[in-house]
């Protein structure tokens, strides 16, 4: 199944369900009206919103109309909890080898970081951002969206909690992200808000791709209309599972809580390229000494999008353009 919010107004806009091939839509307000309320009452709305997937599929709804991407919201416009993780092992990897960094690991522990969930940007909408200066960048990742985790889940059970997964663009700021590592509490201003992609499905859609808590396709980056990267999810050290049952290891997830992957890394990067820029600057400065690649600049658009064995979009598009902010403010 696969859900999108349209904007209307208001800040949690209006749930609709979304044919296989995103073609076209279905109001889903006969069922629930907004995504969170869906998350949260995901027990006894699936079935409903289900049959209406079926139904959309086969072409029997009077009510359907054309879905627009340009049109959406974040598939969850709002949480209550975002947390992001690193579980991409070689783009650590590759960041310590290239800038001399310690980082302190600990085996078996995942990395994880609190984040903004008040914010988040659609597929289609124009990035603000301050300065040039603040040197933007992008990190293609995925994301799962949970329903009610209670605390001390263990991994093998935590997957059953995840209900929808999507992509997203993890805008960063580099400029100010290892003044903020040096204090110790984690980014504000490296890390302003993330974009996501149209659709958030549900795991059947990925069919053999979602397995081990993981999903087992192409991440794919354009950058101006050229080829940046596809590297693979399935690549992912650790995977969802173990990521929620160390987020709940002394505390509830409230539905709609929502946990991402870190940057899509692969160890075969010379052929897949890389999902963000510090990623491929760090190829660069270890290869030739310095980074060769400039960092986001007003006016470039980026592209993010998975698609199944069949060729088809999973989630649908990311594909936004970076602007200098409006008069006034950047939002």
């Amino acid at each position: 199944m696969k859900l999108a919010t349209l904007k209307n107004g208001s800040r949690d806009g209006r749930l609709v369900v979304v044919s296989r091939d995103l073609t076209r839509a279905v109001d889903a307000a006969p069922v629930s009206a907004t995504m969170q309320d869906a998350i949260e009452r995901w027990s006894t709305v699936e079935p409903l919103l289900r049959a209406r997937y079926d139904a959309l599929n086969a072409g029997t709804p009077g009510d359907a109309f054309a879905f627009d991407p340009a049109q959406a919201a974040a598939p969850l416009p709002r949480a209550y909890q975002f947390v992001d993780g690193s579980a991409f092992s070689n783009h650590g990897d590759i960041m310590e080898r290239a800038y001399n960094l310690s980082v302190k690991k600990t085996p078996g522990v995942p990395i994880l970081i609190q984040r903004q969930g008040d914010d988040f940007r659609g597929p289609r909408d124009d990035y603000a951002f301050p300065s040039e200066d603040d040197n933007g960048d992008f990190e293609g990742e995925f994301a799962v969206i949970v329903d009610d985790v209670r605390m001390g889940v263990a991994a093998a059970d935590a997957l059953e909690h995840v209900k929808l997964i999507t992509i997203f663009n993890d805008v960063s700021m580099r400029a100010h992200l290892f003044r903020e590592l040096s204090m110790g509490f984690g980014f504000i201003q490296a890390k302003p808000a993330t974009a996501f992609a149209p659709v958030a499905v549900t795991p059947d859609e990925l069919g053999d791709a979602w397995r081990d808590g993981r999903v087992h396709l192409d991440m794919q980056v354009e950058r101006n209309g050229a080829w940046f990267g596809h590297p693979n999810g399935g690549e992912m050290d650790v995977g969802f599972g173990e990521l929620i049952r160390h987020l709940a290891y002394n505390r509830n997830l409230g539905a709609g809580t929502i946990v991402g992957s870190g940057t899509v890394s692969n160890k075969n990067y010379r052929e897949v390229g890389s999902a963000c820029l510090a990623e491929r600057r760090a190829i660069e400065t270890i290869e030739h000494g310095e980074p060769r690649t400039a960092f986001l600049r007003y006016g470039d658009c980026l592209r993010f999008e998975v698609k199944g064995p069949d060729g088809q979009s999973v989630f649908g598009a990311i594909e936004h353009r970076f602007v200098a902010p409006r008069q006034g403010g950047a939002a």
